[in-house]
């Protein structure tokens, strides 16, 4: 028995062994005609594998181009699209960037900080002002995603204030919406749903007992 250990490894395993098999012999054909149209044929075959993305064109670049890999860069065939080199393949992708985000208040989230950078463009008056309450109430809804206990205004207001570099301060006005806090209302309800659960089995009881003494 011939394990797949013990086999050549393959180039790109997702195609399997027939399709490598197929590569293979393509490259020994000596004539170029009878090269080229084999070449298409496993392209085809390729295509067939992914049947919803074959006719795109930037797909059949693609398959071009793995079709080459799996030859390893020897097969000589001509081409629709630029042939790629090893060379090519072997260059590293750019590292990218983290995301310096440093904020003690992750929690509020990337859109908070976009909409206190638009409040702050903002003059002063009666739009800024309603702008800050809306994002006020938006960070309290945030806040007790995260938050299992309840939060004081003032508490959202300084935290507003804090990332507004003081642009945005507190003043008093009317206060921010009442927020439920999610985990306190599942806890409720469970507990609403177990109560129910119970008076139903003791009235159960209540019947069976009564009807066994009348049977007496």
């Amino acid at each position: 028995m011939e394990y797949n250990t013990q086999r050549t490894k393959l180039i790109i395993p997702e195609y399997g062994r027939y399709i490598q098999a197929l590569v293979n012999h393509c490259l020994n054909i000596e004539n170029d005609e009878d090269r080229n149209k084999f070449a298409r044929s496993i392209i085809k075959v390729m295509g067939d594998l992914n049947p919803h993305l074959r006719d795109i064109p930037d797909f059949q670049h693609k398959l071009w181009d793995q079709l080459f890999i799996m030859s390893e860069f020897k097969l000589k065939v001509d081409s629709p699209y630029p042939i790629i080199s090893k060379a090519e393949i072997q260059i590293p992708p750019k590292k990218m960037e983290y995301p310096k985000n440093e904020s003690k208040f992750r929690y509020y989230g990337t859109n908070i900080k976009k909409m206190i950078e638009v409040a702050k463009t903002w003059e002063e008056g009666d739009r800024k002002e309603g702008l800050k309450y809306v994002i006020a109430n938006q960070m309290k809804k945030n806040y007790l995603k995260w938050n299992k206990d309840q939060v004081e205004d003032s508490v959202i207001f300084s935290h507003l204030e804090e990332m507004s570099e003081g642009n945005l301060k507190s003043t008093e006005g009317d206060p921010l919406m009442t927020v439920i806090n999610s985990n306190n209302t599942n806890t409720i309800s469970n507990n609403s749903k177990n109560r129910n659960r119970n008076n139903r089995n003791n009235n159960f009881k209540n019947k069976v007992n009564y009807s066994k003494k009348n049977s007496k």
